[in-house]
């Protein structure tokens, strides 16, 4: 009996462990579809593959390659390691040994996924010998490298940032390179939603319209995760129609899917084991029987701390920690540490690996048994995807969902029909959104004029007067012109709007050691003066956030507890645009202002994660114009004559508690993280003068979230009700309606308030 099916085993028959098992799902093995080689197929080609093992292609890899050698547009969507690499190396090959001139560049969301390929594609060239040169064009590739690529490179490997600010700003550097290109791939285009999508469809137009420039119509080729609408958002993404490819051919091992609700440790409060702890010893115990392991967590803080409290539970130093090796993987890792990371998977000197979200792609990290999720990830695609990442070679593998006390994780918990019934989630990109759209026409201006007549995904002249108005643009012999001194995609990011990351320093006893960066938003809430930052285990201390310089010096610490900030956020509405009844309350849709400020911070104790003191923070707030849905209680509304009901003492956290069922429920309806939206209820608000809710885009300029609420009210506001009508706590929890610590200040329970007042409201929906 091998490891992982013993442990599978362990677990059944360990009662504590089965008494928190909300559902144990097995999946049989499942055989492969296979279909022969292609006829025209190179013979140096034939033999790499043959070197590799490889004599037959699953059927999907075939139907792709004919579809892509017929020069039509695809996107191919099947489960993690079903092959879909070979569904676009091939037909890319085998053009590019047909012709000397043809060109390719791969696009992939992150520069893990790049480097990656870039190993994968040359177990093919160089194995085969074939005369076709790889190169990796992104942040990390050394200046003495980019002028090779750009000159001599066939296949040019790279990520949306760097065509962004690097490649498509730079064109006529790569005159040859783009008169050439035969294909673009798009690998993991479910990725490329919301406003990454929104973004990364902008991007498209730009390549499209300089490829145009330089006589070129390359072909896309775009894989995908299971997603819920794969064709709309690819040809949202390209502008133009695609083929679907997505019947499986792949086999795939013997899988057990596990939802596992942690144990109650205050059956009065609700309150279960913290999901860091049992992450922690569910991981211990599969590492200790040499399961090879993966660990996902839903935040740096906790993809820190559960690797550290791992490592030194293992520490021991007369059998070399059990020669177990437990790594971190998240954002802000300088490359050669993520590069280190990731060759320790493949290679097995590492056995276990705590990630962000980071891992869910389609990289190589070897042959892990077993998927630990440390709270569900926010979408049942992502879910997927993560637990998809062990079993990979046809081998039995387990996945164990470890709910924490969210109203989402316990609301999947309680209803685990939805999770294994649902149909993925669609995603859905608003590249007109105009501040989207704006900085895009900057770029594209900057990249090539505006002639008179062209379109960018539509009609733009307006927004091209516009520039010209303020100075951006120049309008003479019929086409507009960059008239600004800037570099427009340096101020530009495609992943959240965010400025320029800032670099954290390490200056411990004099020395001056980049030891990571981030974004300059998530700077203002983990890497305040005098927070405690934790990279790979050690403890730093902040010293300095300068945030106009984009710079963080911190000191090595030893301090026995982490940070927490505390957010207060302010809206101000700017504009309404329309106003309709719906449901029993009055929907408003409008333009709001955003202000943020971080203004306080806790002491977290490490193991205890007990609050042990405050702190203050002095930074600057954080303004942002955004789009908004209100839920307005107006008079004789249900709504409102629900809330008049609630006793006045309890209408506070009521409301309170109302907003948090919204903020957790929504993000399962709408694919959206929860940073995604921000929630706001106010018993009496201060514009409309009377009780109400905020939903609204936590981005620039909105991305289309809050209008998504209109769509999906109903469902969200049942599913809250049954939240809170299933869980078992007596007067609201962490796992229903939230936090309780301001139950004492009122007479009456406000989960039993909370529970009448959706109620009393709701029957308007039955």
């Amino acid at each position: 009996m091998d490891k992982i099916t013993a442990i599978i085993n362990s677990f059944k028959g360990d009662k504590n462990f089965i008494s928190s098992v909300t559902r144990w799902e097995h999946i049989p093995q499942r055989d492969g579809s296979y279909a022969e080689l292609p006829d025209d197929l190179n013979i140096t080609i034939r033999d790499s593959l043959s070197n590799q093992g490889i004599k037959k292609l699953y059927t999907h890899q075939k139907i792709c390659y004919e579809t892509a050698r017929s020069g039509k547009d695809l996107v191919v969507v099947t489960p993690t390691a079903s092959g879909k690499t070979l569904c676009y190396n091939l037909p890319v090959l085998q053009t590019l040994m047909e012709s000397e001139d043809s060109r390719a560049l791969y696009l992939f969301p992150t520069k893990a996924l790049s480097q990656d390929q870039q190993s994968s594609l040359n177990e093919i060239v160089v194995d085969g010998n074939l005369p076709i040169k790889v190169c990796t064009y992104d942040g990390d590739t050394p200046g003495s490298l980019r002028i090779s690529a750009r000159k001599s490179g066939k296949i040019i490997i790279s990520n949306p940032d760097m065509l962004h600010s690097g490649i498509l700003p730079n064109h006529p550097k790569w005159i040859e390179f783009f008169k050439s290109l035969k294909y673009i791939v798009l690998d993991e285009v479910h990725t490329y939603r919301g406003v990454f999508g929104s973004h990364m469809t902008n991007l498209v137009r730009r390549i499209k319209r300089i490829a145009q420039f330089y006589g070129s119509d390359p072909i896309f080729i775009c894989c995908s995760a299971t997603i819920g609408n794969p064709r709309e958002l690819a040809e949202q993404i390209l502008g133009k129609e695609v083929v679907l490819i997505d019947e499986n051919g792949a086999p795939s091992g013997e899988k057990h899917i596990i939802l596992y609700n942690p144990p109650l440790v205050d059956p009065v409060q609700g309150i279960r084991r913290g999901i860091v702890l049992e992450s922690q010893r569910l991981a211990l115990k599969l590492l200790k029987q040499g399961v090879k392991t993966i660990i996902f967590a839903r935040s740096r803080v906790k993809t820190e701390l559960i690797s550290s409290y791992l490592n030194k539970s293992l520490a021991n130093h007369y059998n070399q920690n059990y020669r177990i090796k437990v790594e971190p993987y998240r954002g802000g890792y300088l490359p050669r540490e993520r590069r280190m990371i990731e060759k320790g998977l493949r290679d097995g000197s590492i056995s276990g690996v705590v990630s962000t979200n980071a891992l869910e792609l389609g990289i190589d990290i070897g042959g892990l048994d077993a998927s630990i999720l440390a709270g569900y990830p926010g979408s049942i695609s992502s879910a997927w995807q993560q637990a998809g990442r062990a079993g990979r070679s046809n081998r039995v593998s387990l996945a164990i969902i470890i709910a924490s006390n969210s109203p989402v994780d316990q609301y999947l918990t309680q209803n685990p029909d939805y999770f294994f019934g649902s149909s993925p989630e669609s995603g859905f990109v608003d590249p007109d959104n105009l501040y989207i759209l704006i900085d895009h026409i900057k770029c594209a201006a900057f990249e090539l004029p505006f002639r008179k007549g062209d379109t960018f995904g539509g009609d733009i002249s307006e927004l091209l007067e516009y520039l010209e108005e303020n100075g951006v643009l120049r309008y003479t012999g019929e086409s507009w012109y960059w008239a600004d001194r800037s570099y427009p995609s340096e101020t530009i990011s495609l992943r959240s709007g965010a400025e320029e990351n800032v670099v954290i320093i390490d200056s411990t006893r004099g020395k001056s050691e980049v030891i990571g960066e981030m974004d300059s938003h998530s700077a203002r809430e983990l890497i305040f003066e005098e927070a405690i930052y934790i990279h790979k285990g050690d403890q730093y201390k902040v010293l300095t956030l300068d945030l106009k310089n984009h710079l963080c010096y911190v000191e090595e610490s030893t301090v026995n507890y982490y940070t927490d900030s505390i957010l207060k956020t302010d809206i101000k509405v700017l504009e309404v645009d329309e106003e309709e009844n719906q449901f029993g309350v009055k929907l408003i849709s409008s333009d709001i202002l955003v202000r943020n400020e971080v203004s306080k911070y806790k002491k977290i104790k490490f193991q205890t994660h007990e609050n042990i003191g405050y702190g203050d923070i002095f930074l600057p707030e954080y303004e942002m114009h955004t789009r908004s849905t209100i839920l307005s209680f107006d008079e004789d509304t249900a709504s409102r004559i629900a809330f008049d009901r609630v006793p006045e003492e309890l209408q506070a956290p009521v409301m309170a508690r109302f907003a948090t069922l919204v903020k957790n429920t929504a993000p399962i309806f709408l694919l959206c993280g929860r940073g995604d939206i921000g929630v706001a209820g106010r018993v009496r608000d201060p514009h409309f003068e009377i009780p109400g809710l905020y939903i609204y885009d936590n981005y620039p300029g909105g991305i289309g979230l809050a209008e998504g609420f209109h769509i999906q009210m109903k469902k969200i506001l049942e599913a809250s009700l049954s939240l809170i009508q299933k869980c078992n706590c007596r007067e609201g929890c962490p796992s229903c309606v939230g936090p309780c610590d301001d139950r004492d200040e009122f007479t009456g329970n406000p989960k039993e308030a909370t529970t009448l007042f959706l109620q009393e409201w709701l029957q308007v929906l039955i």
